[in-house]
């Protein structure tokens, strides 16, 4: 294709690029379009697949004829066969009158299949018999219609992978696949990734009146180093986030990072499955990180578990209390209600969690008091919190009355 040719459909059909892969599938798009030929489209999502079927059938001897654009994914498989190949009156509930279908309205034009691997199994044998022979039945139906219908797929799955695990029939394949177009991802492009942004900033500017947003060389480069999972289609939404809400016209490497996603997303092909089905061997890698995960994580809680209660016996082998947490003890259990561990205190009762949080933030350094210095506080901290009451401070203490009775009269806190 000469140049002078390539820049009239990039202006017509509002294409911006110029790098090798997007003129390759433009020149190949308008060699296959004046055939009959079946062609599939493979490529990531949001690559701009969907602009190649129109280049073709505008492009056609159909040109004047019907074109629709199918997205297969969107389509319930209960009903995907009717809305494909029609139906007969009451051939299901619901189904009040005929229907032709696409492939009856569209006779003599053009049918995009977008997303089509993700067809049912028993559709793609329908589809496969229109592409033999041109012929097909309605559902609830006997007798065979025929269509002449131009047929253009397109999909970001791994066909090759779907086929090895039974959920595309290889023979459909071959048949989509007469002449293959592959669009190339945003990541490749070079270049064109600045002048799409450009694109998209001016459309944003005078759709919505704004001061059109311009990279200098910093943003220019990291844009150009970005993987861009979600292509074209990202790159676009990005601009237009960064034209709403930047403060600044003049986009630098600090402020476009504050929109490029941080976290790395697969730019793989995608692999399909039918409802209802599953894929073992990724169920397989989810549960073997599972357990590698929960492995380190009990081999964690044995750890701190061991430290804690070695605290605790070195704490209550030194202090020889009885009824009172020492103030290593404290520290302890206070580290204890930020962790999801629960220790007891020595006697086994489970502490009262807003005492000894109230008493910890107290103590500065605990190591430089004795234990009656320690009781002491501890019982007159109850006794302020519960205005005098003994009984309160008592359950709060977690002792009896009997004992905070003798305790208050060993302090002389009478």
């Amino acid at each position: 294709m000469n140049t002078s040719e390539l820049q009239r459909i990039k202006q017509r059909y509002n294409i911006v690029g110029n790098c090798d892969g997007l003129n390759r599938a433009l020149d190949i798009a308008l060699q296959v379009a004046p055939t009959d030929l079946s062609v599939l489209i493979v490529g990531e999502s949001g690559v701009g697949k969907e602009i190649i079927p129109r280049v073709i059938h505008d492009n056609s001897p159909r040109r004047r004829e019907k074109y629709f654009a199918i997205n297969c994914g969107s389509i319930p498989e209960g009903t995907i066969d009717s809305e494909l190949f029609g139906h007969e009156k009451g051939s299901f509930t619901g189904a009040v009158g005929e229907s032709e279908g696409y492939f009856g309205t569209a006779n003599k034009g053009t049918i995009f299949l977008d997303e089509v691997g993700e067809l049912p199994l028993a559709t793609q044998a329908r589809l496969l018999r229109v592409l033999e022979t041109g012929e097909y039945i309605r559902v609830g139906g006997q007798k065979i219609m025929k269509t002449d219908v131009r047929i253009v797929a397109a999909t970001n799955v791994n066909m090759r992978k779907a086929i090895s695990e039974g959920r595309f029939r290889e023979d459909l394949f071959y048949r989509l696949n007469t002449i293959p177009i592959q669009m190339p991802p945003l990541r490749d492009r070079g270049e064109d990734i600045v002048l799409l942004f450009r694109l998209f900033a001016m459309q944003m500017a005078e759709k919505y009146h704004l001061p059109k947003i311009t990279l200098n060389d910093e943003a220019k480069q990291l844009l150009l180093q970005y993987k861009w999972p979600g292509n074209v289609r990202q790159l676009k939404n990005i601009t237009e986030q960064m034209s709403v809400l930047s403060e600044k016209r003049e986009i630098d490497a600090r402020e476009l990072l504050h929109f490029i996603p941080k976290d790395t997303e697969s730019t793989q092909l995608a692999i399909i499955g039918k409802p209802g089905e599953h894929s073992y061997e990724t169920e397989r890698e989810i549960l073997y990180k599972i357990l590698y995960e929960l492995r380190g994580n009990v081999s964690d809680l044995k750890r701190d578990m061991n430290v804690l209660k070695k605290q605790l016996d070195e704490a209550r082998a030194l202090s020889g209390a009885q009824g009172f947490a020492t103030p290593q003890e404290t520290a302890i259990v206070r580290r204890a209600d930020e962790s999801p561990y629960a220790i007891l205190n020595p006697a086994g009762r489970q502490p009262q969690a807003a005492a000894y949080d109230a008493f910890a933030e107290e103590i500065r350094e605990p190591e430089s008091l004795n234990l009656n210095d320690l009781g002491r506080q501890m019982v007159e901290k109850a006794l302020e919190r519960n205005g005098g009451n003994r009984k309160k401070a008592a359950q709060e203490l977690g002792i009896s009355d009997r004992t905070l009775y003798r305790r208050i009269k060993q302090y002389g806190l009478e």
